[in-house]
């Protein structure tokens, strides 16, 4: 330790990447070793590359909007259901006990996890469809590429630079985010080679969370009932398993049984896949990140026993969840909100706020438009086209 470091009293960024070099594995992503940012910027005195991803996506503009757009109920039907922020803290919070006990960057893994969905419109994936369908001939929409257009561009917090000037390892790992939902994108990068398992950690960690908090919410809506739960073979096991150790299960209240089943599944699903992922890099001899990045395929994964149970959960969340009238109800209103709002912005463009609007001649007026509606949240949505279609709104 240096003389200044022992007087200071603090633990420095150098320091701090000498503990990762003698403690991560020799396949992780180490601060030190960053192929570093697109603007280069001096180092910090004591926080890692990674660490301050993680700080600049946490204070952006598009992070805190999470807070505002809807998972799968819209923020006004409820106080507890999740919100697109919590989803992302819960994904956040599971990628990093996966990343510790992988003996991976943790920093680099709740960076990832925290960005991964900034780039998702007002009212879930039925807002994305809306917008996607309206840029049919621009280039359409997918929000992994609109997180990297925010994290690269539309964010404005530096002079110097457009966008966050995120590390080279975090928007590698945001390009080439994949679960049954996402289309991984190339963006600057090899669309053949696979990203850091510390990406391909939240990329589980995303289904994980979905697949579990999604069940949750469904059940204390009421749209769907414990009883429909009993047909998916991995509650089933898991209900008999807590129940056997309980006895007294049976006889609480249907939230109390509710959430320790659902903790038990968050808890089976994260165990399975980091049992799975050890066995993987073994199979596949992984000794370097060159070797994650050339292997054929995932190496974070769960089980062949255990995918075709979490499969069953999707399909059964696909068919009664998300496909649940008042879900659908609420789906295509929202779609109709976005649809109007993008074509009233394009006949006119004089009435978009001047920042969008100066931006039109360079970026074309459909993809300012889409920027514009994609940044929103729910409940502003929803007031902007009450500003515009109802006569006596005031604008």
């Amino acid at each position: 330790m240096a003389e200044s470091d022992i007087q200071s009293g603090l633990f420095s960024r150098q320091q701090f990447e000498q503990r990762e070099r003698e403690i991560l594995a020799p396949y992780a992503c180490r601060s030190a070793d960053s192929r570093g940012r697109k603007f280069p910027e001096p180092e910090h005195p004591y926080r890692s590359i990674y660490q301050r991803d993680r700080d600049r996506i946490i204070h952006s503009t598009a992070f805190r909007r999470l807070q505002y757009k809807t998972q799968v109920f819209v923020n006004h039907e409820g106080d507890h259901y999740r919100t697109r922020l919590t989803h992302t803290l819960e994904v956040a919070q599971i990628s990093r006990t996966m990343a510790r006990a992988l003996r991976l960057n943790e920093d680099l893994a709740e960076a990832v996890a925290l960005a991964h969905d900034v780039g998702h419109t007002a009212f879930g994936h039925s807002g994305e469809e809306a917008l996607d369908e309206l840029l049919t001939g621009y280039g359409g929409f997918e929000h992994n590429r609109h997180t990297m257009r925010i994290v690269d561009s539309l964010e404005h917090l530096y002079p110097n630079w457009p966008g966050l000037n995120l590390s080279h390892e975090t928007r590698e790992c945001l390009a080439k985010h994949r679960t049954r939902y996402d289309r991984p994108i190339s963006a600057d990068f090899p669309l053949g080679e696979q990203p850091p398992l510390e990406g391909q950690i939240v990329d589980l960690a995303d289904s994980i969370a979905y697949n579990s908090h999604d069940l949750d919410d469904a059940l204390s809506a009421g749209l769907i009932a414990e009883s429909q739960c009993e047909k998916l073979d991995l509650w089933q096991k898991l209900r008999a398993k807590i129940v056997a150790e309980n006895p007294t299960l049976g006889a609480e209240i249907a939230p109390n049984r509710q959430i320790r089943v659902v903790k038990a599944l968050i808890d089976a699903m994260v165990s399975d896949a980091l049992t799975q992922t050890v066995e993987n890099l073994r199979a596949c001899k992984v000794a370097s990140l060159d070797d994650v990045r050339k292997a054929g395929s995932p190496i974070v994964a769960f089980s062949p026993a255990m995918a075709p149970l979490v499969k069953q959960v999707e399909d059964f969340l696909w068919d009664r969840v998300y496909g649940h009238h008042r879900v659908v109800r609420t789906a295509r209103r929202a779609k109709m909100f976005i649809q109007r709002l993008f074509r009233e912005f394009v006949a006119d463009q004089r009435q978009l706020p001047p920042a969008f609007a100066e931006r039109v001649k360079a970026d074309g007026l459909q993809q300012v438009v889409a920027d514009y509606i994609a940044g929103m949240t729910d409940r502003f949505c929803q007031s902007e086209y009450k500003r515009l279609f109802e006569p006596f709104e005031r604008m």
